[in-house]
């Protein structure tokens, strides 16, 4: 490492760290050396998915000592994946294709600025919950609550599709079943925290260099660090509110029965025991994956996911990819493919498309079988999800 990039360290050995897979390209792997590099850092892990992200790599994972970095946990603070299954057959994506189509667009908002006005707003007990631990969360609740049951832009979806299973598992006989997908995160309010503590971080720590600033910290037992604490939890609460009252309107438009319910997060920050000492884990884009936990990995709009149970593998910080995981930015895939493309792909794979944003094409994202493949020692597929009608915001 050159002179210019080395900081004062408690040890001069940075944290271990392994990856699984050999599809991360160069930067993620930088961007997981420097996380490790930190005088916080213990120990690390690099998923199958990743790509490049700010700070530390989307699919990176690194647990410190007595420290949280907020931009480690991610911009859109406890994104997650929800899946319910309905007791409508698998057949009525087809025969009843006008149905799901109506109930997705109809009961779900994307996009940036997405948001419900006046009485339409939506109810859930987590805008009761403490939001005055400091003025600047209090002045974020009015947003918070107008964007209640919405989604974001870029890869978050609403989607039907075919869950199968090999087995008698998660209460279910084997077979093919009918199941509504989503993923969203904390929208603009998560976006806010995000933004704000990085900041209050960076300030504290005037002493890294220009490529570890992203990686600033606060110290748990701090003020600034309990505040980012409860905001973080505070977000989590609310990210899963959200898709309880997507699901929530979807299935009720339809008039179906939940069967099943199944959800994670995947941007958030743990306190965990690991090697014998406490320890804060950042998942960035990492599905939790201890032993016998469920959680679910999507591929792409045309690709298929897999509910999972992880193996509680102690080298990966008992973590797991959280999706296919990009191979190309956003601006690369605008310019490489076109929507003649996009739509070839999937009618072969027998997917209707309501809406997305051609940077969401299939094609610009990793093999999810590839990615699955390279963590079989993480987790062990349950159940497998063909995405058959999709809705997505339009860019």
């Amino acid at each position: 490492m050159k002179d210019e990039m080395k900081i004062e360290t408690k040890s001069t050995q940075a944290a271990p760290y392994r990856q699984w897979g050999d599809l991360a390209d160069d930067h993620s792997i930088e961007q997981m050396e420097n996380a490790c590099s930190l005088p916080i850092s213990v120990k690390g892990a690099l998923m199958p998915d990743a790509h490049s992200g700010y700070g530390l790599p989307i699919g990176g994972v690194l647990a410190t000592k007595d420290a949280v970095i907020p931009y480690a946990v991610g911009m859109d603070i406890a994104c997650r994946m929800c899946m319910t299954v309905v007791d409508w057959p698998v057949t009525a994506l087809e025969d009843r294709e006008d149905a799901l189509r109506n109930a997705l667009v109809r009961e779900t908002q994307f996009g940036v600025g997405a948001r419900f006005k006046g009485a339409q707003r939506q109810r859930h007990d987590v805008m009761d919950d403490n939001w005055r631990d400091t003025p600047f969360l209090a002045n974020l609740k009015d947003k918070a609550w107008a964007q209640l049951g919405t989604s974001g832009s870029g890869n978050h979806f609403a989607e039907f599709g075919e869950l199968t299973l090999e087995q008698d598992d998660l209460g279910l006989e084997a077979g093919t079943y009918l199941a509504l997908l989503s993923h969203s995160g904390s929208r603009g309010t998560g976006a806010a925290i995000a933004k704000h503590y990085s900041k209050i971080a960076a300030e504290i720590h005037p002493e890294l260099p220009k490529h570890l600033k992203a990686l600033s910290w606060l110290m748990l037992d701090s003020e600034e660090g309990q505040h980012y604490w409860h905001a973080m939890e505070l977000m989590g609460r609310y990210a899963s509110a959200n898709h309880e009252l997507i699901h929530k309107r979807i299935v009720g438009n339809l008039g179906a029965e939940v069967m099943l319910k199944v959800e994670n997060h995947h941007n958030f920050a743990w306190l965990e025991e690991h090697d014998g000492q406490e320890l804060v884990v950042h998942r960035k884009g990492a599905t939790p994956a201890g032993t016998d936990v469920v959680g679910i990995i999507p591929g792409s709009m045309a690709t298929p996911g897999y509910v999972v149970r992880g193996k509680g593998n102690a080298e990966s910080l008992n973590s797991a990819a959280h999706g296919a995981g990009r191979k190309m930015s956003r601006t690369a895939a605008k310019k490489a493919f076109t929507w003649e493309q996009g739509r070839e792909f999937l009618t072969e794979k027998n997917v209707n498309l309501i809406s997305a944003g051609l940077d969401e094409v299939p094609m610009a994202y990793k093999d999810i079988e590839e990615v699955m493949a390279a963590q079989e020692d993480l987790v062990t597929k349950i159940a497998r999800f063909d995405p058959r009608l999709v809705l997505m915001s339009r860019g």
